[in-house]
């Protein structure tokens, strides 16, 4: 296809020699898959000419893929280039597919590639030497066939020098470098472009086309154009709805014209000066730095009900509570190491502070609760244990422990218990002896044997383990 016949299919306007060009290198590389670097400002028609790459590809019957790496939040710019999986960081629900996974077999345009983040800038380079990458979360490796065209508004080997952009990745992509020339650089082009819009916006609008004076072209070749051709069409469309006469004078477009750079010579252009700092609006990159905010916020909140979740689940696997009547049973077994809950009136007269402030806040709370017993199982290398504390516990007011059997206690054993042969038992085999002449004496009941023994009833679990252990 020649250079006339894609200006026409493209929608190219221009005659200039800068824009032949541009449309010859594309035309001598659209065939093959090589990778391709656009470079130009910002409204110059970069998207257009990687349309005119690809359509004259072999690949034309296949999608082409944009992507604005500039627009992706630096956090998320992995994931939507080269997929994740399900569960792969807070919020992956489902398994995601990558624009390499859909642009294979056809093109991927890379808009404003010199904003893409250093880490992703490294799995890029790996795609375009090998063809693999790895998605987010995963280990295996996917091979795509993918042809790769690149676009930016910055000087890439500036940003080298400056650090901002790996050199390798650079030399990679520039295997072609096709340079869009700015507006102002083609002032021939000016207003034949002009021209075209023109004609489109007024049969769009209905609107009677509108004719330019001579100062009003001599104004509009003159102007720097720091928006390319986007700022041109815009002008445009502005005189085919505005403009109420027919002829547009220099007078009728100046208002019209924003030099955000530095104005014409020969124009006396109207200026925007730039916004303060503190304005209402926000700029682009405070949006997308409010972005980037909220879902880092969002992804903490995630990791906080996730790890509620965790610590609530390994609580629930940590032991058993069961009621102290149970526990207390003969039948129970006693080869474990627990923690009893006692309610607030069994401990001592003067509680600590935190004490007081829940009597205060809910004292009723305390008398709803149920003395319990708490088993932890024996799953780590270390069990945890109650500290010790010298609260007595006190004793049940409604059974206190007889006379008779606690001087029966205090009796020790007898000749009878050591066999009768007048010799005197060890103090092990006396110990045993009480423990077990008290837990007939109680029916079994622990707290009472501990009570009335004088020792803790931890004390008196740990003796009867390793009686247990003995036996």
């Amino acid at each position: 296809m020649d250079r006339t016949s894609i200006q026409e299919r493209f929608g190219i306007v221009g005659e200039s020699d800068v824009i032949k060009n541009v449309i010859d290198q594309a035309r001598q590389v659209a065939d093959t898959d090589i990778t391709v670097l656009l470079q130009g400002e910002s409204g110059v028609g970069k998207e257009l000419i990687s349309q005119v790459l690809h359509e004259l590809s072999m690949r034309r019957h296949e999608q082409m893929v944009v992507v604005n790496c500039g627009a992706i939040p630096e956090g998320l710019i992995e994931s939507e280039l080269f997929g994740a999986e399900k569960g792969a960081y807070t919020g992956a629900v489902e398994e995601r597919v990558g624009y390499f996974e859909e642009a294979d077999d056809g093109t991927i345009f890379l808009d404003e590639i010199g904003e893409m983040p250093k880490n992703a800038q490294v799995r890029l380079l790996r795609v375009l030497e090998t063809g693999r990458f790895t998605r987010v979360g995963a280990s295996q490796q996917q091979q795509v066939d993918v042809r790769i065209v690149a676009a930016t508004n910055k000087d890439l080997a500036e940003e080298v020098q400056k650090g901002n952009f790996r050199k390798d990745l650079y030399y990679r992509l520039s295997t072609v470098l096709i340079d869009i020339p700015p507006l102002r650089e083609r002032p021939d082009d000016i207003l034949p472009i002009f021209d075209t819009f023109l004609h489109e916006f007024s049969q769009e609008y209905s609107s009677s086309r509108k004719q330019l004076t001579a100062d009003a072209e001599e104004l509009l070749e003159s102007y720097r154009w720091p928006g390319n051709v986007r700022e041109l069409r815009n002008i445009a469309e502005q005189v085919a709805v505005l403009m109420r006469t027919d002829e547009v004078s220099a007078d009728d477009l100046r208002p019209l014209l924003r030099d955000l750079g530095q104005a014409a010579a020969s124009t006396d252009l109207m200026r925007v000066e730039p916004e303060p700092q503190d304005a209402g609006a926000g700029t682009e990159d405070d949006l997308r730095q409010r972005e980037l905010l909220y879902r880092a916020i969002l992804e903490m909140r995630m990791d906080m009900r996730n790890l509620k979740e965790r610590i609530d689940s390994l609580m629930s696997n940590v032991g058993v509570v069961v009621p102290r009547e149970v526990a207390e049973r003969g039948d129970f077994p006693s080869d474990y190491d627990d923690f009893v809950v006692v309610n607030s009136e069994d401990g001592p007269t003067a509680s600590p502070p935190h004490r007081e402030r829940e009597q205060r806040s809910g004292g009723e709370v305390d008398s709803m609760m149920r003395d319990v017993i708490y088993e932890v199982e024996e799953s780590g290398p270390a069990r945890p244990t109650r500290p010790r504390t010298d609260r007595p516990s006190a004793p049940e007011p409604e059974s206190p422990p007889s006379a008779e059997a606690e001087a029966e206690i205090e009796a020790g054993p007898t000749e009878a218990d050591s066999g009768g042969s007048g010799e005197l038992p060890t103090l092990e085999e006396s110990e045993k002896q009480l423990i077990s002449r008290a837990l007939k004496r109680f029916d079994g009941n622990r707290r009472k044997t501990a009570e009335a023994l004088g020792i803790s009833e931890r004390t008196l679990y740990r003796k009867l383990k390793d009686i247990d252990e003995d036996l």
